[in-house]
C-alpha cells in the first residue's frame, strides 16, 4: 500500500485553525448561513457553501459512504482518487440536500480496490446550474482489507460532556491531534458522540482558577427536545477545527447510547417533571436523536434490524470481523437489575440470535466486538442499576443473563478469538475475564478494553462485579470527579493487528497520545 500523505487532508484544520480562537460567544450551528468560525470563513454568499467539512463512514472493502453538509438547497457532488492530485478522479453524484435533511446528505462510493489508501473530496453546487457551487474539501480514507494486511484503529466515546465544550484554546477537542497522528484506518465512535443533554456555559473556572472557555451555539444552550436542538449537537462537534480535520481523514464507524438522547434512558421511559424538559416522553426525544445521527453520522445499511437499532458487522478481511453492537434502543428499565429470568433487556433476542449466528458464520481470526456498555462494571442510576452488572457478585441476574447467553454461546462455537471494546464511564482500563475467578463458569477466558473520554468530564473508577471473574489488569482514572479535558484526562484506544503473525495488539493511550499499558493477544486456532 502506498505510504499516506497526510499533508493535504491535515491542511483542511490548518487554515481554518485560527478562526477558532474567538471569544465565547453564542453562534447558529444550524442556521442557513454558516458558523462564524472554521470554514465558514471563507463562504461565498452567492452560491452554496459546504458548512461542517467532509466524513466517511462505514467504509468496506469495496466501497462506503461520504458525508457533508452545505447552507442551502443544493447538490453534493463528489470526487475519488487513489492519487491524492485527483488526475484520474472519478466522479461520485450524490443527492440534492434540502431543509428536509438539515441539509446534510451522504453520497455512496461503489467499486474501489480493497486494502487502499483513496482521496475524495466534495462539493456543493446550485441544484439549476452546476457552474455556480462551492470550494472542494478534502478527505482521506482507507478501504478495508481483502487478505491478511496490518490493520490499525482506534476507539474511544464521550464528546463535550458534563460542561467541556469545543475549547478555541486547544483549536477544538484537545486530543483530537494525538489521535489524528496516528494514521488509523478507521475510528470506532462508542457513544456518546453528543451530549444532548449537557448544556453549555461561556466558561468554566476550574479548582485552581483558570478558566475553561467553550465555544457556544444557541442549540447548546440548553438540553435537546426539538429536531433541530439534537441536530445542533452533531453541528456543534464539527465546529472544533481539529475535530473536523480528523474526521476528514480518519474514517468513522458510529454506535449510540444514552447522550444523544438524555442520560441513561430506555424506552418508555418518562423523565421527571425538574423544569428541564417540556417534552418528557423519552420515546419522542429518541425519534427525533435518531433522526439527527443519522443525518450528521455517515452510517451504511449493514443493519439487519426491522426495529431500527444500530447494530451491524463490519468486515476487515480475513483478520477481523467487527460486531457493532446497539444495548440501548430497546433496554428494558433500569431497576435494582437483580431480576432471576431473562427479558432481554440489553440486547434483545433478535439481536442475540443475529450476533451469535454471525459470530458462527465469521471466518475471520478476530472478532472485535463493540459494546456501548462495559461487561463487568457496576454502572449505577441513583438507586437503581444502569449497566449491565449490580455489583452481587454472584449468579447473572437481569442483563447478565442476556451476556451470559452470549458468552456461553461463543464457548460452545468454540471461538475464542474474541475482544470486547467499550467506552461510557469516563476512564480507561483493561479487564481480564477468566471462568476460573467467577460466580458463572460457563465461557472461556476473554479481554475487554475500556477507553475515553474523548472531551468530557472524568470519572471513576468503578466497582468490579465478580459474577464473570473480571480482575482489572490496569486503571487510569482521574484522583477527582469531573477532572475537565485540561487536567489531561481523556483517552483512547488503538487496535493493531498484524497481518504476518494475526497477533492482535491493544494499546490504551492518554490525550497526548502516549502509551499508557499494552497487551498483545495471541490467536487461537484450536
Amino acid at each position: 500500500m502506498t505510504p499516506l500523505n497526510r499533508r493535504s487532508v491535515l491542511g483542511l484544520g490548518a487554515a481554518a485553525g485560527a478562526g477558532l480562537v474567538v471569544p465565547a460567544t453564542v453562534v447558529p450551528a444550524t442556521a442557513a448561513s454558516a458558523p462564524a468560525f472554521g470554514p465558514a470563513n471563507f463562504v461565498r454568499s452567492d452560491r452554496p457553501n459546504l458548512t461542517h467539512g467532509v466524513q466517511s463512514g462505514d467504509i468496506g472493502t469495496r466501497g462506503g459512504v461520504l458525508w457533508s453538509r452545505a447552507d442551502k438547497t443544493s447538490r453534493l457532488v463528489a470526487e475519488i482518487s487513489a492519487d491524492e492530485s485527483f488526475r484520474r478522479a472519478r466522479p461520485v453524484n450524490g443527492p440534492v440536500v434540502t431543509a428536509r435533511s438539515d441539509f446534510t446528505g451522504e453520497l455512496r462510493v461503489h467499486g474501489l480496490e480493497p486494502g487502499r489508501d483513496y482521496f475524495y473530496r466534495i462539493r456543493a453546487v446550485d441544484a439549476d446550474d452546476p457552474r455556480r457551487g462551492s470550494d472542494w474539501e478534502l478527505g482521506r480514507l482507507r478501504t478495508a482489507p481483502s487478505t491478511r494486511q496490518d490493520i490499525r484503529f482506534l476507539w474511544s466515546g464521550d464528546i463535550a460532556g458534563q460542561g467541556w465544550g469545543a475549547n478555541p484554546d486547544f483549536g477544538g477537542f484537545r486530543i483530537a491531534p494525538a489521535m489524528a497522528a496516528r494514521e488509523a484506518d478507521f475510528f470506532l465512535s462508542s457513544g456518546d458522540n453528543v451530549y444532548a443533554d449537557g448544556p453549555l456555559t461561556p466558561t468554566v473556572t476550574l479548582p485552581d482558577g483558570r478558566v475553561w472557555n467553550n465555544i457556544v451555539t444557541e442549540e447548546k444552550h440548553k438540553v435537546a427536545e426539538t429536531l433541530a436542538e439534537f441536530r445542533g449537537q452533531y453541528a456543534y462537534n464539527m465546529l472544533a477545527d481539529n475535530w473536523r480535520a480528523f474526521l476528514a481523514q480518519t474514517p468513522i464507524v458510529a454506535q449510540w447510547d444514552d447522550h444523544e438522547v438524555t442520560n441513561n434512558w430506555y424506552p418508555g421511559e418518562i423523565l421527571p417533571n425538574d423544569g428541564r424538559y417540556t417534552e418528557r416522553r423519552v420515546d419522542v426525544l429518541a425519534a427525533r436523536a435518531k433522526q439527527a445521527f443519522h443525518e450528521y453520522i455517515p452510517v451504511g445499511d449493514a443493519s439487519p434490524d426491522p426495529d431500527g437499532r444500530i447494530y451491524r458487522k463490519l468486515s476487515y478481511g480475513p483478520l477481523m470481523d467487527l460486531f457493532v453492537l446497539d444495548m440501548r434502543t430497546h433496554k428494558n428499565t433500569n431497576t435494582t437489575n437483580a431480576e432471576t429470568s431473562a427479558d432481554g433487556g440489553v440486547l434483545g433476542e433478535r439481536q442475540t440470535r443475529w450476533l451469535l449466528r454471525e459470530l458462527a458464520a465469521s471466518r475471520a481470526t478476530w472478532k472485535v466486538i463493540a459494546a456501548d456498555l462495559p461487561i463487568g462494571l457496576v454502572v449505577p442510576d441513583g438507586t437503581l442499576q444502569e449497566g449491565i452488572s449490580q455489583g452481587d457478585g454472584g449468579a447473572p441476574l437481569g442483563r447478565e443473563i442476556d451476556i451470559a447467553k452470549v458468552l456461553t454461546g461463543l464457548k460452545r462455537l468454540g471461538i475464542r478469538n474474541h475482544v470486547w471494546l467499550t467506552a461510557d464511564v469516563h476512564y480507561t482500563a483493561a479487564h481480564s475475564y477468566d471462568p476460573a475467578r467467577a460466580s458463572y463458569q460457563d465461557f472461556d477466558p476473554f479481554w475487554e478494553f475500556v477507553s475515553g473520554p474523548l472531551n468530557a468530564g472524568a470519572f471513576g473508577p468503578n466497582t468490579l462485579d465478580a459474577t464473570f471473574g473480571p480482575a482489572a489488569e490496569f486503571v487510569a482514572a482521574p484522583p477527582a470527579a469531573n477532572a475537565s479535558p485540561a487536567d489531561g484526562f481523556q483517552f483512547f484506544g488503538e487496535v493493531e493487528i498484524d497481518g504476518r503473525t494475526q497477533q492482535l495488539t491493544v494499546t490504551l493511550r492518554d490525550i497526548d497520545g502516549g502509551a499508557l499499558f499494552t497487551k498483545t493477544l495471541d490467536p487461537s486456532f484450536r
